[in-house]
Formats: C-alpha cells, structure tokens, sequence
C-alpha cells in the first residue's frame, strides 16, 4: 500500500503495546492468550512502549497479533547522538542513578532509553557543557505505570535566551549513530505479521514546542523573543537536514518524523510560517532516496487538512478521528481524496471501549468500510490500542479485514 500497489486486503496494522503492557502487568489476559509460555518476540518492543515484565506467562505481544490476524506495528528510532563534551547525570527523588560523559542517547531531551520506568518519582537530568548546564524534570506516577506509560515532562532544558549557549554547544557537538541494523534485525525477527517503522525526531517547530521549550513558554516566545525562535529553527533545520544525509545509506521504504501533529497547538498560521516549507524540503529529500515519508500525526488535524494536503507527505500515520478530536473521519477522506497524505489509522480507540455501545462501534466500522471501499488507507487504532480497549472489538474489525476486499480499479 505504501509503494502504492494493489494488495489483496486492507492493512490493518497498529500497536498492542499499552495493552499488552497493562494485562501482562494486572494478569488480566484473555484466557485464549495466556496458557503459553512467551518468546524471544516478546521482546519486540519499541522504545517509546513500557518494557514488557519478564517470565509473563501467555503468548507474546507478536504471537497475539499473529493469532488475531492485526498486524503489528513497532516504532523505532533509527538512530542515536552521540553527545561529545556533555556529561549527563539522571538523578530519581534525588539519588543518582547515571552518569556519563559524552553519552550515548536516543532521544534527546525526553531520554527515552535512560529514564526508569518501573518506580514512580521524579527524574533530573541534568546537561553539563562548558557553557552552562541544562535541566529537565520528569514525573511518573503509580498510575502512570501500572497503565505502561511513560515519564511526563514537567520542565523543559530550554528555559530563555541565557540557555542558547549550552543548547548549541550541545547540538554542535552531536555526533549522528545509525542505528540501521537494529531497525533491519527488529524487522527479519518480527517477520511477516508486521512493520517496523524508523523514526527519525520531530521537525524543529515540533521539537521547540513538545521538547525543548513547552507549549506556554514557547507560545511567549514567539511573540516576545521572534529572533530567538528563528536562530533556534535555523539551528535545528541543520540538524535535521543532515540526519536526512545520514539515512541515504539506510534503504527502507518508509520513514516518519515523530511530531504528535495537532493543529490546534501547531495552528494554521504558525504552520505556514514554521512547518510547511520544511515538510516539503524534508519529503523531497526523502523522495529522492527513494523513500515515502509520514509524520505521527495524532492531534486534531481539522485546521490543517488542506495545508497538510500541499506538504509533501505521503503518510498521515495514528490518524485519530471524532471522537478523540473535532477532525472525523470524512473531513479527512475527502479532503485528501485529490491530494495529500494516505490515512495510516482512522479508528479512534474511544470506540473500542466499554463505554461505546456494541451498536454504535458496529456502525461506525461498517461506514468506515462502506467510505474507503476501494480506497488507499492503511487501517489502525489512533493513537495506539488502549488498556481499556476490548479485543473483542480488534478481533471484529480483523475478521471484516478479511471479507472486505479490495480490487484494481479506483485504487491506483
């Protein structure tokens, strides 16, 4: 579907990785899952999710897609940074628990890879470079873990202008590592259930608004300090134009910036000014190395439907339609109908809860299929297979997968 050929069926792929996380955690797996022992794919995690408990008993999270017949999908950064001169010291209720010199990172500054996620607290991290230090706070609750998620930043590295001299040195001094093999090897293990998709960081708008700054702090700046934000997008475009250099040498069909896209945050002006040039730079860049290009885009998309239509992408990936955001799922299909991104998602998981009527869920599928028929889509949960979520209703939508199928005409 990606390449834009003709398959026999509908993907219908996504992430069980919350889900699985929460039941394995409470022991509350469906009984047609839990009377195997797990595998090596158990591990197939990406590094956004909640490591999976070890010794779980039940079948893996691959084997239970396997057996319902949904693909899975693994998001994966494909690459590191390598921070020369940085020394990185990760302190939780103020007891340090790492420290590093020139350290090896993932995703900075939420540190994905680094942050502990089993014990409930508050996460320092501090930056130190030899011009001034940077500081981050994370929290996790019991509650937070207990439904496998992740730290939640509290405070941003980048707090005024008196901090662009750590931040620069810190991007300066940052060394690209691929992490292409780990990519390919999580591939070939994952088999022909599903997808690993390589990520790459948000776009610099996304990182200053969602990382590096916060949205009130930033939305300050950009009225009161526009110079500030302007040098800060110059120096994040070049880092972002030369990890696209880097990936030239990985050949994998597909790519996606990690943006949490929502048009409300990123409005239509502000995306005009920040964000549409550099999608179309960046997938012409990609195109050229002969790889479509998606962006995470699981916020409210109705402000940006027609922008999003010109801005190069292929991929609208975790489309998340009404309920979950004033977008629906029409609004969407025919605004990109002519034009614009292939909807990866389009079924919001508020549907697959309790609190959804069997009727109302039902309705919904059978009008989603009766609207894309013939259409090019590839179907998931936006954002992501919930705790709460029934796989009773997964399983429902797989089996319609299956009788619904596709045929040449109006697909190409």
């Amino acid at each position: 579907m990606l390449q834009g050929e003709i398959p026999d069926r509908l993907p219908f792929v996504d992430r069980l990785e919350l889900w699985y996380s929460y039941h394995s955690r409470a022991g509350t797996l469906p009984k047609r899952f839990d009377n195997q022992s797990t595998d090596a794919s158990s591990s197939l995690m990406s590094v956004f999710s909640v490591p999976i408990p070890r010794n779980t008993p039940g079948l893996s999270i691959t084997d239970i897609h396997r057996e319902i017949g949904f693909g899975q999908q693994i998001q994966m950064i494909c690459h590191s940074r390598l921070f020369r001169g940085v020394e990185l010291v990760l302190k939780l209720n103020g007891k340090v628990f790492y420290h590093e010199k020139d350290p090896l990172v993932e995703y900075f500054p939420r540190l994905f890879d680094k942050l502990l996620r089993d014990i409930p607290g508050e996460t320092t991290a501090e930056f130190i470079t030899p011009l001034g230090t940077l500081t981050t706070k994370s929290v996790l609750t019991p509650e937070v873990i207990e439904q496998g998620g992740v730290p939640l930043m509290i405070e941003h590295p980048f707090k005024d202008v008196s901090d662009f001299p750590a931040f620069e040195y810190i991007f300066e001094h940052a060394e690209f590592v691929p992490q292409f093999d780990k990519v390919r090897e999580t591939q070939e293990k994952l088999g022909d259930i599903g997808f690993v998709i390589p990520m790459l960081n948000r776009i610099p708008f996304q990182q200053l608004v969602l990382d590096h700054v916060g949205e009130i702090d930033f939305f300050y700046m950009v009225y009161d300090h526009p110079e500030l934000v302007d040098k800060l997008m110059a120096m994040l475009e070049a880092v972002v134009l030369n990890d696209l250099e880097q990936v030239k040498q990985f050949e994998w069909p597909y790519i996606q910036f990690d943006d949490n896209l929502d048009g409300l945050i990123t409005n239509p002006r502000l995306f005009k000014k920040h964000c549409l040039l550099g999608y179309q730079r960046y997938s012409e860049i990609l195109h050229g190395q002969g790889k479509k290009v998606g962006s995470h885009t699981d916020g409210n998309l109705k402000p940006l439907l027609a922008l999003l239509a010109d801005c190069g992408l292929d991929v609208a990936e975790s489309f998340s339609p009404a309920p979950l955001t004033e977008c629906t799922f029409d609004d969407a299909w025919q605004a990109w109908q002519e034009a614009g991104p292939m909807i990866w998602g389009g079924i919001p998981s508020p549907l697959l809860e309790a609190r959804t009527s069997e009727e109302v869920f039902r309705n919904y599928i059978d009008q989603l299929f009766e609207t894309i028929g013939n259409g090019r889509i590839i179907l998931g949960i936006g954002d992501m297979v919930m705790p709460n979520n029934s796989i009773d209703r997964i399983q429902y939508i797989a089996d319609r997968v299956e009788t619904h199928r596709v045929s040449a005409p109006n697909l190409l």
